[in-house]
């Protein structure tokens, strides 16, 4: 029989840690996706707000999402677990 490697600790974290990032990817890309097709349809819209792609703006505000939920694991569970 193995004993696996991982404590039940560092499998809370990873998994804390992991869900943290996927929400907050999920979470801010399709806010931002919602933020540029809305500055787009708005009666003042920028150049630079109709330049940009509703893909791009979600892309953008995915990779915010994946470092804010990175953030988030950490500050949660760091003093307890690290």
């Amino acid at each position: 029989m193995t004993k696996n490697s991982q404590s039940p600790k560092d499998r809370r974290f990873l998994f804390i840690l992991i869900f943290c990032t996927v929400s907050g990817a999920i979470l801010n890309g399709s806010a931002g996706w919602a933020q540029t097709i809305q500055c787009q349809q708005s009666d003042q819209a920028t150049a630079q707000c109709l330049a940009k792609s509703p893909v791009i703006g979600a892309i953008e505000g995915g990779a915010m999402g994946i470092l804010a939920g990175a953030g988030a694991a950490l500050g949660a569970v760091g003093r307890r677990y690290l």
